[in-house]
């Protein structure tokens, strides 16, 4: 049961799409306090009214424009994707590669269609899916 569970937790598909998710979690994080510590302000301060704050930052029309919360969930981003980095897709790279599978690496080299400039071709490929041109060894 145990040896199933940790093959399902090592599939590439799911490792990938749980870094991405984190990551679109973060980037979540610095959106929102992009929104709240700079737009929303700025926006209240065109309507008047508001509140004063403390901090790295201005206020219009009584409206605080925190620069410093943004400028500390950037932070926090870069850090986050730091740790996310070296404690779960270097690891899980090198296990991969332990079992002769690259993830996370260089897209294989390709070639271009001398007629149609289709740039995505595998170097093996004889012949151009898209306009059908005989291609040689070195397109």
């Amino acid at each position: 049961m145990l040896k199933g569970f940790k093959n399902f937790l090592m599939q590439g598909d799911l490792i990938v799409v749980a870094v991405g998710l984190v990551v679109a979690l973060a980037f979540s994080t610095l959106i929102k306090a992009f929104t709240d510590s700079i737009i929303t302000p700025l926006i209240n301060s065109i309507a008047g009214g508001g509140t004063t704050g403390k901090g790295l930052g201005w206020t219009v029309n009584g409206q605080r424009i925190d620069v410093g919360a943004f400028i500390g969930a950037f932070i926090y981003f870069i850090i986050f994707m730091a740790v996310i980095y070296f404690l779960i897709v270097v690891p899980y790279r090198a296990y991969m590669q332990r079992r002769g599978k690259t993830v996370f690496g260089d897209p294989p080299p390709t070639k271009q269609c001398p007629s149609c400039q289709l740039n995505d071709l595998p170097v093996a490929a004889t012949r151009c899916p898209h306009c059908t041109t005989e291609l040689g060894r070195t397109a």
